[in-house]
């Protein structure tokens, strides 16, 4: 029997997936988000937004609770563990990037592996039930994203997480809780309720708390659901429920043996932690220093004359003269001139030491951004070229179409693991870390993926 509405179409699928229509591409590029993810969210407990956040959950206390990923004996209600785990992922902007525009792992890890550890003993989900519930999560996102043609582009209202990642949590919790088709329903409904923040937030210490609310709203609104809370049966097919996020919504019908979409889109994966369009420009730029001088040189600030971005138009990421990390993630600008200084970017690249450097200042100074038309601001289009003009007359120029890490240009398994191993080594011992690499690995054939919290306490 045809389900009657988009919404319920929704229902039907999150219930009636199983593990048996996973895909052997699906689940290995889900292991890479999941590892990555990982390793993003333990370097993330070091950020003052964590902290804060973790300070201010701690006067939540529950029966029932959860681990605070990088912690040796930090608790907390699953709820909130979400909360704040999810907010370590995001707290550097370090974290993948899907097309459509979204982060879409932050919204969904943390909250099933904070529900895997606080489920009974008899109950506890294996790595296979973690890898489909992810799945779920995640292809909810994907196809709610393509009810609407706007969200391609880098978002100028609504932070998408904060939209999607909701809708996107509430399904993988459903079904990691393993909800009935009404309540599969319920969740969505009552998850719409939840979603959506604004994009003048963004460079802003309050970002992070777009995915931390995505992860912890979503699991309550299962919560809800399965306690028997309602909402709209039809939230999905009104423009007046999920659609006023968008000005073209367009609701389509999910049939249950559709295809994956990580399966046709895989996602990016950041080598430095900063917004995905700063990757283009940051590329372009190294390439122009290495015409200037070698490796090891100098490059003296002095002989340059100016410097010209042409760059997507995208305002909260157009920005001249960065005053703190939050910012400096954002700004096209800054992380052209850091590149041309340094040779690449880096985590250190944002410390403030390296924010407020006299000669990165006279760099921002001397350079100005160009948008032509034909650049868009779309992670599948958007192209970077850094042009620099030198006092005596000497012209350099680069342009990037696909930076390594890119769905293009994937990072290889020796760089991920790389990137995991720096990334978690600055909290957990290594066993720790061995311990998640190895378990990541072998997931599908993991008995209890609860097995991760034992590993991600492993404090140093």
């Amino acid at each position: 029997m045809l389900a009657k509405t988009v919404t319920e179409s929704f229902a039907t699928m999150i219930h009636g997936v199983t593990s048996t229509n996973l895909t052997e591409t699906v689940i290995q590029r889900s292991k890479r988000m999941i590892l990555d993810t990982l390793g993003v969210g333990l370097l993330g407990t070091t950020t003052e937004v964590f902290q804060k956040m973790l300070h201010y959950s701690k006067i939540y206390s529950a029966d029932m609770t959860s681990t605070v990923w990088g912690t040796s004996n930090v608790r907390l209600p699953p709820l909130y563990a979400s909360f704040v785990n999810g907010v370590a992922v995001h707290s550097m902007d370090f974290d993948d990037t899907w097309h459509p525009a979204t982060h879409p792992s932050g919204a969904v890890l943390p909250t099933l592996i904070a529900l895997a550890e606080s489920l009974p003993g008899k109950q506890k989900p294996s790595g296979l039930d973690l890898l489909l519930a992810f799945n779920v999560g995640i292809e909810v996102q994907g196809r709610l994203m393509r009810f609407s043609k706007e969200a391609s582009n880098i978002p100028k209202r609504f932070h998408p997480p904060a939209v999607v990642g909701t809708m996107g949590s509430a399904a993988a919790s459903a079904k990691f809780l393993s909800l009935n088709q009404s309540q599969c329903r319920e969740a969505l409904s009552i998850a719409a309720s939840y979603s959506g923040a604004p994009m003048a937030n963004a460079a802003t210490p309050s970002k992070p708390l777009h995915i931390g609310n995505a992860g912890r709203h979503g699991l309550e609104a299962s919560y809800l659901a399965f306690f028997g809370l309602e909402g709209n049966r039809r939230i999905l097919d009104l423009e007046s429920g999920f659609g006023a996020f968008y000005n073209d919504y367009d609701p389509q019908s999910l049939p249950l043996s559709t295809t994956w979409l990580l399966e046709e889109q895989d996602v990016a994966f950041k080598r430095f932690p900063a917004h995905l369009g700063m990757h283009w420009v940051a590329d372009a730029a190294s390439a122009v220093r290495r015409q200037i001088v070698k490796d090891n040189e100098v490059l003296t600030v002095d002989n340059i004359k100016n410097i010209e971005l042409k760059i997507p138009d995208a305002k909260y990421v157009n920005r001249p003269f960065p005053s703190s990390e939050h910012e400096a993630r954002h700004s096209f600008q800054f992380n052209a001139c850091t590149a041309l200084l340094d040779g690449a970017v880096s985590v250190q690249s944002f410390a403030d030491y390296n924010i407020s450097r006299p000669n990165l200042t006279q760099l921002l100074a001397k350079t100005e951004t160009i948008h032509p038309s034909d650049n868009k601001p779309n992670f599948e289009k958007l192209y970077c070229e850094v042009r620099v003009t030198m006092q005596n007359g000497e012209t350099f120029s680069e342009r990037c179409d696909t930076f390594y890490g890119h769905w293009r240009k994937p990072l290889s398994k020796e760089d991920l693991e790389k990137k995991f191993t720096s990334n978690a080594s600055t909290v957990l011992l290594r066993d720790g870390v061995e311990g998640i690499l190895g378990a990541v690995d072998r997931l599908e054939d993991v008995v209890d993926c609860s097995v991760l919290s034992i590993f991600l306490k492993m404090k140093k």
